[in-house]
C-alpha cells in the first residue's frame, strides 16, 4: 500500500490553497519593522506560533488579531477521518446536528467537495418567560483524489449524524517479472 496518498497535505491540498483570506484587511506583515532585536525576535516568535496552530484550525493565537475568532469558517468545518485499503479509501465527516438533505457531495475532476449547512433552532416557553435561540452556519470541505481514485464508483451514506464516503480503488495493473537471459561469452 502506497502510504503518501493518505499524507493530509495531499489530500486537503486543494483546500489549503482556497482557503479564504482574512476578513479584516489588516495582514500581520504590515506591522513596521524595528530595528530593535527584541521587538523583531517577539514577531519571530509570533509568526512560528501562528503557524504551528495554523496546522489544527485553530484561531491565531496572538493578541488582538482575531477579533471574533468562533466567527471564522474553519470553526464550522465538520472533522474527517481518511482510511484507505486495498480495495478503496473510505472518509468519515462528523456532521452532528445536520440533516441528510442539508448536505451535498460534489465531484469536480479530481476534487470531492462536501457542503452543508446547519440550522439549530431552540424555543423554550415558560409561564414567566419565553426564549428562543437560532444558530446558523455553513461549511466546505475539499479534498483532492488520490491518481487511483476510481471516480465512477463513488458512494455516500448518512447515518445519526456521520457521513461516510467511499471511494473504490484503480487496481493497477500487475507487473509480470521478465526472466533475462544469460549468455555465456
Amino acid at each position: 500500500m502506497d502510504l503518501k496518498k493518505l499524507v493530509p497535505w495531499n489530500w486537503f491540498r486543494k483546500e489549503d490553497e482556497h482557503r479564504p483570506s482574512p476578513s479584516l484587511p489588516v495582514s500581520r506583515g504590515a506591522q513596521p519593522h524595528s530595528g530593535d532585536p527584541v521587538v523583531r525576535f517577539h514577531q519571530e516568535v509570533d509568526r512560528l506560533f501562528d503557524h504551528f496552530f495554523r496546522g489544527f484550525s485553530l484561531p491565531s493565537m496572538g493578541f488582538g488579531r482575531e477579533a471574533a475568532p468562533m466567527a471564522q469558517p474553519d470553526w464550522l468545518k465538520p472533522h474527517l477521518d481518511v482510511a484507505a485499503t486495498e480495495k478503496e479509501y473510505t472518509i468519515s465527516a462528523e456532521l452532528p446536528g445536520v440533516d441528510e438533505k442539508d448536505v451535498q457531495i460534489e465531484l469536480l475532476e479530481d476534487t470531492l467537495v462536501i457542503r452543508g449547512e446547519k440550522r439549530q433552532e431552540k424555543e423554550e416557553k415558560e409561564k414567566s418567560y419565553y426564549r428562543v435561540e437560532r444558530s446558523y452556519g455553513s461549511f466546505q470541505r475539499t479534498l483532492s483524489l488520490p491518481e487511483d481514485a476510481d471516480s465512477s464508483g463513488i458512494g455516500a451514506a448518512y447515518r445519526n449524524g456521520l457521513l461516510t464516503i467511499t471511494i473504490p480503488r484503480k487496481s493497477k495493473p500487475g507487473a509480470a517479472a521478465k526472466q533475462i537471459p544469460i549468455r555465456n561469452e
